[in-house]
């Protein structure tokens, strides 16, 4: 399955509270450019592992990225092209939580 059908079915599943009407998942564009993600966790059953750094990785100008969990966030940021990676890192995070 790829990454981007994985969180919808993640987000969907995480909608069966009230979670979504207070948290949620935000995707915006950054002026580096490039691409920034949060994924509000508290009120999940992800929300206890806290201000962790997940992953950096700085390939080149445009091939960076920076993930954490912080105040039970997960924040990814990334280059032009890594919002797949970001993506990945957070399903790694969550399917390695979940063993």
């Amino acid at each position: 399955m790829n990454n981007f059908l994985w969180l919808e079915q993640w987000f969907q599943t995480q909608c069966e509270s009230a979670w979504e009407r207070s948290r949620g998942i935000v995707l915006e564009t950054l002026d580096t450019p490039g691409w920034q993600i949060s994924i509000d966790l508290n009120k999940t059953a992800y929300a206890s592992l806290q201000n962790v750094s997940i992953k950096q990785l700085h390939l080149s100008e445009s091939e960076w990225m920076i993930c954490r969990v912080q105040s039970g966030v997960f924040l990814g940021s990334g280059g032009p092209l890594m919002l797949g990676p970001i993506v990945q890192t957070f399903r790694n995070w969550i399917e390695g939580f979940a063993r």
